[in-house]
C-alpha cells in the first residue's frame, strides 16, 4: 500500500492546517465475486496520525468508505516536525507514510 500526503509548504505557529491523505487499497467489502467465488472482506480499519508523536487524529474506518479512501482534517501547527500516518487491513498489513511540517513564527 502506498499513500500520497498533501500538506501546505509551510505554516505559522498556531495557524490552522489542512492535512490531507490520499491511501491507494481496494478496501473490498466482501459482497463482490469473482466469478462465483466470493472475494474476501479486505478494508483498512484503522487509520491514526500523529504529530511530533502526539496522535492528532483517528479514524475507524469500514466497507462503506470506496476504494483508495481519501481522509481530510485539520489541525494546528505547533511546531516544525513529522506526521506519521499508520493504517492496518482486515488482513493484518499495515502501512506507513511520512511527512514533513515547517513552522516559522
Amino acid at each position: 500500500m502506498t499513500a500520497r500526503i498533501q500538506l501546505p509548504s509551510g505554516a505559522r505557529r498556531g495557524e490552522v492546517i489542512e492535512v490531507r491523505i490520499l491511501i491507494r487499497h481496494p478496501m473490498e467489502t466482501g459482497f463482490r465475486f469473482d466469478g462465483d467465488k466470493p472475494i474476501p472482506r479486505n478494508c483498512i480499519n484503522l487509520l491514526r496520525c500523529l504529530y511530533n508523536g502526539t496522535e492528532v487524529f483517528r479514524a475507524d474506518l469500514s466497507s462503506g468508505i470506496a476504494a483508495n479512501p481519501y481522509i481530510q482534517f485539520t489541525t494546528i501547527a505547533e511546531a516544525s516536525g513529522e506526521l506519521v500516518f499508520d493504517w492496518i487491513d482486515d488482513e493484518g498489513v499495515q502501512g506507513m507514510e511520512r511527512a514533513a511540517l515547517l513552522v516559522s513564527g
